[in-house]
């Protein structure tokens, strides 16, 4: 029997810092143009 090298697997880089979801950054960016619009930062009909 031939012994065939094994391949090392591949490791991705450890991520350092907090991770968020497409739908918590989508929460959070509604949440912020909501209160900018109540605060009058952004005028009435500019979002539609």
């Amino acid at each position: 029997m031939s012994e065939t090298p094994s391949r090392p697997t591949p490791t991705t880089p450890a991520r350092t810092g907090p991770r968020i979801s497409e739908d918590w950054a989508a929460t959070l960016t509604g949440l912020l143009l909501l209160g900018l619009c109540l605060l009058g930062v952004i005028p009435e009909g500019l979002i539609p």
